[in-house]
This record gives structure tokens, C-alpha cells and sequence, in this order.
């Protein structure tokens, strides 16, 4: 990663005093879907059913940083259906 794939969607949480950068979830997914041929579909799809389950995204968030992943047009038709 690079450039505004690897500096977007970067929160900042507090880990026993020390302040750790963590990406956002739906940062997390989108980056779930770049590498789904290395970790696999199925981890992409269950990282965003789940999260859209519990609200943790967006999907406004989720589009942005699947554009910035270059992952949009694969993206679309599983996002369409968690909507549905």
C-alpha cells in the first residue's frame, strides 16, 4: 500500500497508555476485498455482512475507500446485496 491507501481511514484508540494508529472498519473491509485473493473471498464477504450487521460502517465509507482501493466495481453488486 501507498499513498492515500495506506494514510486514509487511520483512527487513533489509546492500547494500555500508548496511542496506536488502527484503520476504520470500513477501511478494513475495502482492504478485505483488495486482498481477497490472498485471504479469500469468503473473509472479504463475512468482514462486510458483519459489519454492516453492526453498524460499524457506511455504506458512504465503505464506497470512498473502495475507490481509493481501486475495489468499487467488485465491490457493488456485494454491497447492493446487503442493502437488499
Amino acid at each position: 500500500m501507498s499513498g492515500p491507501a495506506l494514510t486514509e481511514g487511520i483512527d487513533r484508540m489509546t492500547v494500555d497508555g500508548v496511542e496506536v494508529p488502527v484503520f476504520n472498519a470500513a477501511k478494513t473491509v475495502a482492504d478485505c476485498f483488495k486482498y481477497r485473493n490472498k485471504i479469500g473471498l469468503d473473509v472479504a464477504l463475512e468482514a462486510l455482512r458483519d459489519g454492516w450487521a453492526q453498524g460499524k460502517l457506511t455504506m458512504d465509507e465503505l464506497w470512498h475507500y473502495a475507490s481509493i482501493d481501486r475495489v468499487a466495481n467488485i465491490m457493488r453488486p456485494y454491497m447492493e446485496s446487503v442493502i437488499a
